[in-house]
């Protein structure tokens, strides 16, 4: 399953990841595209949530397990 986060604006996306890593069973893939600010959202979300993820290139992060 696939979150693309492109058009999104940043005070909604921990609510969107959350959800989407809550609700959904791994693999799962994050879009957050080149946004430096987005990156560090998504990946703040998921440490919070104690769930192991891999930035792929510069605008991708993988939930594996």
């Amino acid at each position: 399953m696939k979150l693309d986060l492109h058009g999104v604006r940043h005070q909604e996306v921990e609510r969107l990841v959350e959800n989407f890593v809550l609700l959904n069973k791994p693999p799962l893939t994050i879009i957050t595209g080149n946004s430096h600010r987005m990156q560090d959202i998504v990946m703040n979300t998921l440490t919070i949530h104690s769930i192991e993820f891999e930035k792929w290139g510069s605008g991708c992060i993988k939930i594996l397990k």
